[in-house]
Order: C-alpha cells, then structure tokens, then sequence
C-alpha cells in the first residue's frame, strides 16, 4: 500500500492503483464530464474501479474533492493575479501580464478550471467559490480603469464591463481547447492578449 498525505496534513493508508492525486484527476474528470450535482460517490467507484470503502481512504466525502479542486485552481488565478501586483508595474503591464498568464493556467490545469468555471453556487462552497472568481474580475476591472486614467487605454469602454468580456474570452478556451502535453499554450495566451488589449488600447497619439 501507499501511504498519501491529505489536504490537513495527516497521512492516510492508499489502495493499489490510485494515489490521492490521481484518484482526484479521474474525479474531476468525471465532475465535468456528468456534472458535479449527478455523480455519485457509487458512480466515481464505478468510474475509478474501486470501492466506495477505497476511495474514502483518500478523501472523506465527494465535497472534499470538490473543495481540492476548486481551491487549486482558485490558487494559481489569484498567485497569477498578485504576481503581476508586484511586479509594481504601470497598470496596462499588470494586466497584460494578469491575462498572458491567466490563459497558461487554464491550458495546463483546464479539468480544474472547467469545474470551477461550471459552479451554479448550488452549496456554500460553491458560493465562496463564486466569490472568489468576482474578486478576480473586479480587480481586473480596477486595472482597465487605472490604465484608462493612465492614457494607456481608451475610456470610452466601461472598465468592469471591459474585465467581464475579457474573462470570459479567456473563460470560453474550456469549450474548445484541446491540450497537448502539459506544457502552457503560449501561443494562445499570446493571440488572447493581443485581441484583448488591442481592442482596449489608447489610439495613438496623431
């Protein structure tokens, strides 16, 4: 047997042929294939091969899943959010960098970002989660606006409707995007910030 550590800490006795992240992976998968609401705990042991006895030897309930994968891929928008902040750059630079660097998150972690981008708030988890991703979209907004008062992009868009738009270009790469390997899209993220901040720049002065 394997021995894997769970999200508190403590170390939990594994089953053959899954650890705890792989075991997390297939269930993902499975969430977003049937939807979280109609799969069951018997339906992900159909799925993964196991017991319902085995899988809860790595997590404690289908919610736990849920929580692990939604706070993964909530952690790496909101590092790619403070990372460009400090950066302590021109606003336009941060959110050039907050959306070049949002879309190599979704392409290398897309089961976990398609999940996240499906929640209805059907559970309070849910809701925080939803919160979570606002906040997000907010902060995007307040860049547009600061770079609007800078003269580096125009103002005669609507700096929170601008951020709703621009996330969800980025949001609707899980409809379609297929990856290959595990390596970051760069030249996705690169077409995506061009037409974004293309269609928000500042004309050129003359």
């Amino acid at each position: 047997m394997t021995t894997t550590t769970t999200a508190a800490g403590t170390s939990r006795r594994g089953r053959p042929g899954y650890d705890r992240e792989g075991l997390i992976t297939v269930c993902v998968e499975a969430f977003n294939r049937n939807g979280y609401e109609a799969t069951s705990m018997g339906a992900l042991s159909r799925e993964l091969g196991i017991s319902k006895s085995a899988i809860y030897h790595h997590v404690d309930s289908k919610e736990e899943i849920l929580d692990i994968a939604l706070n993964r891929s909530l952690a790496e928008l909101e590092r790619v959010v403070s990372e460009a902040e400090a950066l302590d750059a021109p606003a336009v630079e941060e959110l050039d960098t907050i959306l070049r660097e949002s879309v190599k998150v979704l392409t290398t972690s897309l089961p976990y970002v398609t999940l996240l981008l499906r929640l209805r708030g059907n559970s309070e988890m849910e809701v925080k989660a939803l919160q979570r991703r606002r906040e997000i979209t907010l902060r995007i907004a307040d860049l547009i606006s600061q770079a609007q008062k800078d003269g580096d992009l125009r103002s005669d868009i609507d700096a929170r409707t601008a951020s709703r738009l621009a996330m969800g270009t980025i949001n609707s790469i899980v409809d379609w995007y297929r990856p290959v390997g595990g390596a970051p899209d760069a030249a996705l993220a690169e077409t995506v910030r061009q037409m974004v901040l293309g269609g928000l720049r500042a004309p050129a002065a003359g």
